[in-house]
């Protein structure tokens, strides 16, 4: 998976508000997973991968269902925010 930036963190918290609490943790989980498998492509054949994207979180993320951009202060958009970095900081 390429490095993640601010971007990436926001569609992976919009990604995340598309579902119930009780699925996003896994689905943050299975969007780093479908990322590295992207960019392991990407690597391999100078391609992006077919159902992978660029391999970036943001194009994993937002491959799913989504919501729009959210103000900064909302509670449960600050809450997809930190499931996702403490995912990505546990994961590493």
């Amino acid at each position: 998976m390429q490095r993640v930036s601010l971007g990436d963190l926001s569609a992976a918290a919009r990604a995340l508000l598309a579902l119930p609490a009780s699925a996003r943790r896994a689905a943050m989980e299975q969007m780093l997973s479908d990322a590295a498998r992207a960019e392991a492509h990407r690597r391999r054949t100078g391609q992006t991968a077919p159902c992978g994207g660029n391999g970036t979180l943001m194009a994993a993320a937002l491959a799913r269902p989504h919501l729009p951009p959210q103000a900064p202060g909302t509670a449960a958009y600050l809450e997809c925010l930190h499931l996702a970095l403490s995912v990505i900081l546990t994961t590493k």
